[in-house]
């Protein structure tokens, strides 16, 4: 897609501090980082979402990813990671990415969430088993 910054970025047309790339997929460092060392693995091709997304890359990524982790704790000595991946909503850049967020000790990192709209355990699992 012409418009899309990650198309963008992957073409070399906008800078970015990549640091791994293979025919499938480009791993740059998050210009808005949550934590020291939070990467976004994108695929070469654009992709919007999960759905639209080839199971060859999906898998790929997490191959690179478990290869990545080990290096991730030991250069940056995190500990942890958190992987993550949104779809339409809460999606900002409308082409499909993995968020790397290597985890430290008091990191602050926080999933909010609205607790009174949650619903009762078993109504939502009674609604997913219909």
């Amino acid at each position: 897609m012409e418009d899309c910054i990650f198309c963008k970025i992957i073409k070399g047309e906008l800078p970015s501090k990549c640091i791994y790339k293979d025919d499938l997929i480009y791993i740059i460092m998050n210009i808005n980082p949550s934590t020291n060392g939070h990467l976004l693995v994108l695929p070469k091709n654009h992709v919007e979402n999960i759905m639209d997304t080839p199971n060859e890359i999906i898998n790929h990524s997490m191959d690179v990813i478990r290869k990545l982790y080990p290096l991730l704790k030991e250069r940056l000595h995190c500990k942890g990671l958190t992987i993550s991946q949104n779809n339409e909503l809460g999606q900002e850049i409308k082409h499909f990415h993995i968020h790397l967020t290597p985890r430290y000790d008091n990191d602050l990192v926080d999933f909010n969430y609205n607790k009174d709209m949650l619903k009762d355990l078993d109504e939502i699992y009674n609604e997913l088993n219909k």
